[in-house]
């Protein structure tokens, strides 16, 4: 169980560095392996996608199997319970109406000299949805299946390809399947890893390929969106889970805990951090930490998790942690302290922030309508959550009339020569040329 440290110090220096080495690496090695599984996608087509999912998912599975008919989610429909029906659709409400706000319409400018100038806001023809196979689908990621898809729709994707991992008899999670078809989802692939990725990319007999890949993975599905990008579009490199959490004197170390433990019970290579003012709060929440981790069900990969990536930090103040933050660009970051709204414009770098102790990050994992799909590793400084921007493309649009371009004329083909593209300039030139 890490052990409360002061930040700045030399050894809160090494600790940070050790949590930012978790970022997505070069492994050369394993990059290799992941180019050769694209490769043999692309090649070998259906038949490579068969044997990867024999081999590692579902060893009596054949090529037909590979895609979920109708009757598989009418089944799956069948088997779920109506609570759980209820609670879905309001999430799914929840999800939609906040991701309706990130719509944006095209837009012209008409001007008096009759020059029309504008943007077309158009949605990507296809989209793949990755979902990971959670414990071999015996947790299924539900929430996953929604906040990839809703954006989507909302953006008017019209072909959707879902895919993830099949469970060792070849079948879906049922949860899964219901909410696929819940939020309009019916193409469905059985297919996990970086040969679903290549399959989406490339496309095979079985599977259409799509325009742009969203959705989290390990590491192998991290690797094929990096190497297939620029083919296609991907939404972001995702990489470990993490959250920090900046608490005052008031915070309670209970809840503070159960947050830290939230995202550390999802991998050993998660990471959690208190940021706390006080030196007694951290230390009863070390205490919590062990106490708690005694009923988690996941506590050996939570526990491995703070060990290896966890800190509890104290500062001075507010200011050093606002500080801090801002240096890890965390993916969630919580403010359990007395004033967040007055913190709130002091954060410039994080994926989702989270305000006061009745919200902890598992509102927005799950329910609240923000999307959960998160720069993760300090990408934060750069790059924005999963949103309806991610299945759209923008075309300008260009129209003027023949007084602007004799008005412009001169200047256009005056930077067109500078650059030495005489051909531009010539280009404007033969059209405002006196008639002979």
């Amino acid at each position: 169980m890490p052990r409360p440290m002061r930040y700045p110090s030399a050894d809160a220096d090494r600790r940070l560095e050790l949590i930012r080495a978790r970022r997505l690496g070069a492994d050369p090695a394993l990059e290799q392996q992941v180019r050769d599984i694209l490769a043999r996608v692309k090649d070998a087509g259906d038949e490579a996608l068969l044997d990867y999912t024999r081999r590692f998912d579902a060893p009596e599975i054949t090529l037909d199997g590979l895609t979920v008919t109708a009757a598989e989610l009418d089944a799956a429909r069948s088997q779920v319970d109506e609570p759980f029906l209820a609670v879905l659709r309001q999430a799914i409400a929840n999800i939609t109406a906040f991701h309706r706000q990130q719509l944006r319409p095209s837009w012209f400018d008409t001007r008096d000299d009759g020059t029309l100038l504008g943007q077309m806001v158009r949605p990507v023809s296809s989209a793949g949805l990755y979902i990971p196979g959670g414990q071999g689908g015996a947790t299924p990621l539900i929430s996953s299946v929604l906040m990839n898809a809703i954006p989507a729709t909302i953006a008017g994707v019209g072909d959707l390809a879902l895919v993830t991992p099949p469970r060792r008899d070849g079948t879906i999670n049922p949860f899964l399947l219901a909410a696929a078809a819940e939020v309009g989802v019916t193409r469905i692939h059985k297919l996990g890893s970086a040969w679903a990725i290549a399959a989406l990319a490339y496309g095979t007999a079985s599977v259409k390929p799509t325009a742009v890949i969203v959705g989290p993975g390990n590491i192998y599905v991290a690797l094929a969106k990096k190497l297939v990008a620029g083919e296609v579009g991907i939404d972001l490199l995702a990489g470990p889970s993490e959250i920090l959490v900046i608490a005052d004197t008031d915070a309670n170390p209970a809840y503070l805990a159960a947050d830290l433990l939230s995202q550390a019970e999802h991998d050993p290579m998660a990471s959690a951090v208190l940021v706390t003012t006080s030196v007694k709060v951290a230390e009863a929440v070390r205490s919590e930490l062990a106490m708690q981790l005694e009923s988690l069900p996941r506590s050996d990969i939570a526990r491995n998790s703070l060990n290896r990536y966890g800190a509890l930090f104290t500062v001075d103040d507010l200011e050093q942690a606002l500080e801090l933050a801002n240096r890890i660009a965390p993916e969630h970051l919580e403010l359990q302290v007395r004033d967040p709204w007055g913190l709130l414009p002091k954060i410039r770098h994080a994926g989702a922030v989270f305000l006061g102790a009745n919200t902890p990050e598992a509102v927005g994992d799950y329910f609240a309508g923000p999307n959960h799909v998160l720069p993760t590793a300090g990408t934060a400084r750069f790059a924005s959550a999963l949103s309806v921007d991610n299945f759209l493309k923008k075309t300008s649009v260009v129209a003027y009339s023949r007084t602007a371009l004799e008005r412009d004329a001169e200047a256009i083909c005056r930077l067109a020569r500078l650059e030495g593209l005489d051909a531009h300039a010539a280009s404007v030139a033969i059209r405002v040329r006196p008639a002979p």
